[in-house]
């Protein structure tokens, strides 16, 4: 999968699964604009990045700043010209309580975290690669988006979100030439998720590097005819 001159943006640049899909498309001829909401720490994970011509680190975004994101967006198109590719990796969980014991701070978190991230980046978007002739667009679900589960409403609630929004984007740029579909990972290995849960079975999560191939294959011209999937990526589990 080549993404030669094709411009990524990648949100959430600094955690886990980021990591993988930058380690998967370095050396595709991919140029990179990787966005993260704190200044510095992106040059200190990627040192070998920070001067290369091809990447763009955009930081300082709130990704649930309309604003903010457009002006970031600005940044990209003044650098490379174009925007061919949206990975929206930006996300976050909390879990673990009841419904009656989920605060509404909890509640309003996970829907800005999760889906209210995935609407602007992608409302931002839209209009360039539309200009384009097309572009591609994946967005990060979760299995408990598909059926939701206990101690964890307002992150299943914001997945789900998250995948009806793809599916109804989907619906609506389609025949722009904009593909739009969401990977479901499962439980992710971590270093985070094995110090949450030190009891579980490792073998059976699913490795990023493992998530990131498939996000890289929804977003190349190997899924040309694909709009609008839910791609389950569970591991074993």
């Amino acid at each position: 999968m080549k993404f030669e001159n094709r411009v990524v943006i990648l949100t959430g640049a600094a955690g886990n699964l980021a990591g993988a899909i930058i380690q998967a498309l370095r050396g595709s001829g991919a140029r990179l604009a990787l966005f993260d909401h704190r200044k510095g720490r992106l040059a200190e994970m990627y040192p070998e990045l920070a001067g290369d011509a091809h990447c763009l680190f955009v930081e300082s975004v709130d990704l649930t700043d309309e604003i903010a994101v457009q002006n970031g967006l600005d940044q990209v198109i003044d650098r490379f010209g174009q925007v061919d590719v949206l990975i929206n990796a930006a996300g976050g969980y909390s879990g673990g309580k009841s419904l009656e014991e989920t605060t509404i701070d909890t509640w309003e978190r996970m829907l800005d975290l999760n889906a209210r991230t995935v609407f602007i980046t992608s409302r931002a978007v839209v209009p360039t690669m539309r200009n384009q002739g097309g572009g591609s667009i994946v967005n990060l679900g979760a299995r408990p988006g598909i059926q939701g589960v206990k101690n964890a409403a307002a992150y299943s609630a914001s997945k789900s979100a998250v995948l009806r929004l793809t599916e109804s984007l989907s619906a609506e740029v389609k025949h722009d030439g904009i593909h739009v579909n969401a990977v479901m990972p499962g439980t992710i290995d971590t270093p985070q998720n094995r110090e949450a849960m030190p009891d579980a079975n490792f073998d059976r999560w699913v490795e990023p590097a493992a998530i990131a191939d498939v996000i890289l294959f929804l977003a190349s011209d190997a899924a040309r005819g694909i709009y609008g999937a839910l791609v389950p990526v569970y591991g074993a589990s």
